[in-house]
């Protein structure tokens, strides 16, 4: 919404919650979320035609155009637990929306959303007894966090699905007007409802899927002497492949890949497409099991007991440049260290401890019986945390974790000393120079046969 008010000078842009402090921490100089560019772009139109209020219902009189943007997780409960997404708070604001309304209004779908959701939407926003109609739009988000300013203000497309009535093509045209203030026609593209609604989770899908190929290979690479980075820059350099989502790491995470998936799964699985259901449920598997593995190689590599031992966790946000930490690896392998009763540590730049400790709550991931300031020590100074510890585990590939000092850090260690690169953006020849035992993901370090000479003289 700040982006369409800066491009947008002649729109007035409303953002509303039913939460005051999130309300609060918008209309204030420490915004609730961290990503480059937003705290600039919010405070150069804040107060001229962005504005930040709790008035829901006003808001709804006044404006043409509605954006829902509300939270829809995976559903805990009933049927279509763990996979379906969960439409409560969609219903809730579309059944406040219909209430409200004085005028007709065009409804936009910001959340990812299941195939045909804007079609339960419409028939209860059209049930009121005022006359009043709904075009319901579905306009979703190609952006990424850490970039997302600018694949806002530069998209590869922008993207809107309406009915292909006359009056939904009238609202379609309505939302490329706003667009077309910064956005090239040509990179707006228009579809029916239905086939928006899907791009959004299958484009999710693919990146994910890219993700979870190459990180299945590195567990290969690990095994037969080869190196995945190597694999991965010979892969893409394919054109038909291309470079993009084929850094192996610790494994996925965010607020999108992992519930999308699964939504995608019960969708297919409510079509009896068994097995195609099947085929993308393994995307998430793989995932699964390579937070598992990970945290499994530190357990074995540290003489297969890490009880009492301090492991130093650097990063929580499920990726730089974000404050998000929404499924984070960390937490999950987390969660398995201390299942060893290992002592967790946490430093991350951007993650406060109030969320950190939130997650390990939300996640299940402290020992059961056991409170959070018993399990987890959240650190501030990475040179403070590290003194003590059996080892260290790069869990986000925060850039500053690359210039740390770690000959310095090695020193203040228990010895051996262990480095874990989750995320494959340290020297590791210069580590093991230092003194550390390394372990990365997708690297031959340890594997009897690593290059043709080994293979020769045995």
């Amino acid at each position: 919404m700040a982006t369409i008010a800066k491009y947008c000078p002649d729109v007035k842009v409303m953002v509303v919650d039913i939460n005051p402090k999130q309300i609060a921490r918008w209309n204030s100089d420490n915004l609730p979320i961290y990503e480059p560019g937003l705290d600039e772009c919010v405070k150069t139109v804040r107060g001229k035609n962005l504005f930040f209020s709790t008035k829901i219902d006003e808001a709804i009189r006044e404006c043409e155009i509605i954006f829902v943007s509300v939270n829809t997780p995976t559903k805990t409960y009933g049927v279509g637990a763990g996979r379906a997404a969960d439409l409560k708070n969609w219903e809730l604001a579309a059944r406040n929306i219909s209430k409200v309304a004085n005028t007709n209004k065009i409804i936009v779908e910001k959340s990812t959303l299941p195939v045909r959701t804007a079609h339960s939407m419409r028939k209860v926003l059209n049930c009121n007894d005022r006359g009043i109609k709904f075009e319901v739009l579905s306009n979703p988000e190609f952006l990424a966090e850490g970039t997302a300013m600018d694949d806002l203000a530069k998209p590869d497309r922008v993207l809107i699905g309406g009915l292909t009535t006359p009056e939904g093509q009238k609202a379609v045209q309505k939302l490329v007007s706003v667009y077309a203030h910064w956005v090239a026609k040509e990179n707006i593209i228009t579809t029916n409802l239905w086939s928006s609604e899907l791009s959004k989770l299958v484009a999710n899908a693919f990146l994910a899927q890219r993700i979870s190929s190459i990180n299945s290979i590195s567990e290969l690479c690990e095994a037969s002497g080869a190196d995945v980075q190597e694999v991965s820059r010979a892969i893409g350099k394919d054109s038909r492949i291309g470079k993009r989502f084929l850094n192996a790491s610790v494994g996925f995470g965010g607020s999108c890949f992992q519930k999308d998936i699964l939504n995608l799964v019960y969708l297919c699985e409510s079509f009896g497409l068994t097995e195609i259901a099947e085929y993308w449920d393994q995307v998430v598997k793989i995932n699964d099991h390579q937070k598992l593995r990970f945290a499994q190689k530190m357990i074995k590599s540290m003489f297969n007991t890490i009880a009492g031992k301090k492991i130093l966790l650097l990063g929580f946000a499920f990726k730089k440049d974000t404050g998000d930490t929404r499924e984070t690896a960390s937490v999950y392998v987390a969660k398995h260290l201390l299942a060893e009763r290992a002592k967790v540590s946490v430093y991350d730049p951007k993650v406060e401890h109030e969320q950190i400790e939130m997650d390990f709550n939300y996640y299940k991931a402290l020992t059961p019986g056991r409170e959070f300031k018993e399990c987890v020590t959240v650190e501030t100074d990475p040179y403070e945390a590290v003194k003590g510890a059996h080892a260290i585990a790069i869990m986000t590939e925060w850039d500053e974790f690359r210039d740390y000092d770690y000959k310095k850090m090695y020193d203040a260690m228990a010895k051996p000393a262990f480095i874990f690169d989750g995320r494959l953006i340290l020297d590791h020849k210069k580590l093991i120079e230092i003194g550390f035992n390394v372990y990365a993901i997708g690297k031959p370090y340890g594997v009897k046969y690593q290059n043709m000479d080994d293979l020769k003289s045995n």
